[in-house]
Order: structure tokens, then sequence, then C-alpha cells
């Protein structure tokens, strides 16, 4: 069976911004795909062509990455599931599954909590942790200062060992330097050919929103613990269906301690599943497996 085109659609938000989101034909089944930092829906590509045609896709494009809008600043990754809840509304959408990526899982989890009853099953793909995705302080010789984790919005825009220099990739529309962190960290192993990687790097400069995306990390926190920024909202207690984990077993930008923490404060209903030779981009790395490890779980 050959898979329809994927289409690029927008809707209007009552919130006055505009969500984009790629939409791909399929069956009854409805998987929403929520996509990490310096990305957008794009990144889903191969795994939206790969999924089998059963499955109906949508991917958004957050707030102030691709084609959306960013007409309003985000304060926290509340605003991202808002977003992602007004999106839903809008599309009419019930009776899906959702997976998120990276920053996209915590959108996920902030979702599934405040709006039970709609998510069916939940795919947590390298996903920040549930006490976040701390940032701290850079010492003088450049590497990070432990001791001292940022708290404020402004701590994050003059942070000058992560938030200065990536800005400054963007500003100066610094492709080889984007190429080289991504390898760097992410595509350590594999890359995606080189077509396919420009048009990822075109991705990535359409990102609007570097340091409120971290803040938001940093802040995120719906453990019942405090993390060093602020206490847990204890939410995660109220995700009571079968969450899927996943991490690759040599993921460089999620550790393995933040993977534990998620399955720590989701308990029973968290199933942990490794990905063998894989970093923090299973879908470059090994999209076959992956996608078969995904499947199984919605089936």
């Amino acid at each position: 069976m050959a898979l329809q085109e994927v289409g690029l659609n927008k809707v209007n938000l009552a919130n006055g911004e505009q969500i984009a989101y790629r939409e791909r034909e399929g069956g009854e089944q409805i998987v929403v795909l929520v996509h990490g930092n310096m990305t957008s829906s794009k990144h889903w590509d191969v795994l939206i062509e790969a999924m089998d045609p059963k499955y109906k896709i949508y991917a958004p494009d957050l707030r102030g990455f691709g084609e959306s809008s960013y007409n309003e600043r985000v304060t926290g990754i509340r605003d991202f599931s808002e977003d992602l809840h007004g999106f839903i509304e809008a599309l009419g959408l019930e009776n899906f599954h959702l997976a998120g990526w990276s920053t996209g899982g915590a959108v996920c989890m902030q979702y599934v909590a405040d709006h039970p009853g709609k998510c069916e099953k939940l795919v947590l793909l390298a996903a920040a942790s549930t006490r976040g995705y701390p940032f701290f302080g850079t010492k003088e010789d450049g590497t990070p200062d432990l001791e001292h984790r940022l708290q404020t919005i402004e701590d994050i825009e003059q942070d000058a060992g992560k938030t200065l220099p990536m800005q400054g990739l963007y500003d100066t529309k610094n492709r080889d330097g984007l190429k080289a962190v991504w390898n760097a960290v992410i595509y350590t192993h594999n890359q995606p050919d080189a077509a396919k990687y420009d048009e990822y790097v075109d991705d990535m400069l359409t990102q609007r929103n570097l340091a409120d995306v971290y803040h938001s990390l940093n802040t995120f926190n719906i453990s019942p613990h405090h993390n060093g920024v602020n206490e847990g909202t204890n939410q995660a207690k109220d995700i009571d269906i079968p969450v899927l984990v996943l991490r690759g077993d040599r993921d460089y930008v999620v550790t393995g301690p933040m993977t534990e923490e998620i399955m720590e404060d989701l308990g029973d209903n968290a199933t942990f599943v490794s990905l063998e030779d894989m970093g923090h981009s299973p879908l470059v790395d090994n999209l076959e497996v992956l996608t078969k490890t995904i499947e199984d779980f919605l089936a």
C-alpha cells in the first residue's frame, strides 16, 4: 500500500497563535508526533514515512519553530502543551497516541497530566526528565559549573556556555557550525545523507525561541521533588496511561539518570526500552528498530 503524500497545513488557535502541521493519511489509529528543540515536524519525516499505513499521523510545529507563529514568548513547557491542547481541540482529535521527542517529551507529559482522557498511549523518545533538563552556569575555563544551576530567563539569556554560542550560530546562519554541534552530540555515528542534512539545517534555522526553550526545560518539574530551581507540581502521578520510555544507550544529550528519574516518577505505568547502539536521534541511527519498537507498543 503506497503512502499518501504528507501535506503541510495550518490551524489558528484561540490564543492568537497559528500552528503549522504535517498530516499523513492512514487508518483509524491516530498518532500525534511532537518534536524537540532545534527541530520541527520536518525532523519526523523519515518516521512518518516508515510507520504502518494503518496510522493516521499528525505532526505539529511547536510555537516558534518551523512554520508556526511566535506572537507571544513562551515562559514554560505548559505554554507549548496548551498550544498542543488547542491544536488537538481545533482538529477534533480523540483517542489518539502521543509521541514526544526530547523537549517534545516534556510537552507531551505536561499535556497528558493536564488533559486526561484524550491520549491512550504515550511514547517518550529521548525525553527530558520529569524533573526538567538542567542548565548550569559556566566556569572561567568554559566547563559547566555544576554547583550553580541557572534560575531565571535572564540567567539563561546571558549564559556564555550554551545559549550565547548557540544563538550566535542561529544569528549568523552558520550552517557548518550547526552541523558541527549535531555531529558532536547527536549524529555521532550516523548522519543523514547530504541533501537531507541540508534540509534539516534549513529547518533548524527556523527556530526563534532558543533561550525560552532552555528556560522552559530548566524550570519544568512535574515530579514530587525540588529540582534545584523549583518545587515539583507532583503531576507525574496524574499520568495514568501506558508510557513507553525510550533512550539510546549512547545518547549524549539525555543522560541515563534523567531517564531513571522519569521511570521513578511515572511508576508502574512506564516501560523502559534501551535502544542499542543509538544516540539522541534514533530516527537516523536505526529507523527500522525504532519504528518496530513504537508500533509494537501501540498495537
